[in-house]
């Protein structure tokens, strides 16, 4: 049995590069971890490269724009620095969510898999131009960096779709539940005040985010199960 202070949250554990080694050495021993594993990183991956292909097609093949009832009537803002860095500071914290405990990894590549491959599927139906020239964009990140986050991909909203379907994987830890909700509505804004995105790529995003998110359970229910192992019943925090 594992001493109780393997069922420390890992920021409060006395020793956390020892226990975060046990939890690796754990599941990485496990051959249905291994292959899980193994299979989530070859989803995402082929979901990026696929993805990719999709913002850039959707960019060519772009047209003109058309009336929106919220971009049609405020001004176009300089939020450029808010939605690159906001977009860093999250998938840095998704990063070391899903690190800190390896479990977790197969369930979310999995699930993020999914939501590219249909995002590719969305953008590459009907290719509106944006709204607006988007004016105050400074920023060089590069020809691949800068179509992820400027391309012609509108529907729907990655951003604020993302940060709603990690709420959706963390739903039973409430403050972690709370923050990626927040971030859904922060990048749900940020991308209408830059005019970013159409309103119907925002409303849609949560809407589509969560019947992706039940398609996951349904698809992968053994990582799902993986993912919600050892749950503290009296607390609902996983450690």
């Amino acid at each position: 049995m594992e001493s109780s202070h393997s069922a420390l949250p890992l920021h409060r554990h006395p020793r956390p590069h020892a226990e975060l080694l046990r939890r690796y050495t754990h599941y990485v021993s496990q051959r249905e971890f291994r292959i899980s594993f193994l299979l989530s990183v070859l989803a995402f991956s082929a979901s990026l490269a696929v993805v990719f292909y999709a913002i850039g097609y959707a960019t060519e093949s772009a047209s003109n724009s058309v009336t929106d009832i919220v971009l049609s009537n405020i001004p176009q803002y300089d939020v450029f620095g808010l939605f690159v860095y906001g977009t860093a500071f999250f998938v840095l914290l998704g990063v070391a969510l899903l690190a800190a405990h390896p479990k977790r990894i197969p369930f979310a590549l999995h699930t993020f898999a999914l939501f590219y491959f249909i995002r590719a599927g969305f953008i590459s139906l009907t290719h509106l131009g944006p709204f607006t020239v988007n004016g105050g964009n400074n920023f060089d990140f590069g020809t691949i960096m800068t179509s992820f986050f400027f391309g012609g991909d509108l529907f729907f909203s990655g951003h604020t779709g993302l940060a709603f379907l990690m709420a959706l994987i963390f739903w039973h830890e409430k403050n972690i539940r709370y923050l990626f909700l927040a971030a859904s509505v922060y990048f749900g804004a940020i991308v209408l005040l830059g005019h970013l995105h159409y309103s119907i790529d925002v409303a849609s995003a949560f809407f589509i985010t969560y019947g992706i998110f039940h398609i996951a359970e349904w698809l992968f229910p053994r990582d799902r199960a993986v993912f919600l192992a050892d749950e503290m019943p009296e607390t609902g925090r996983v450690y």
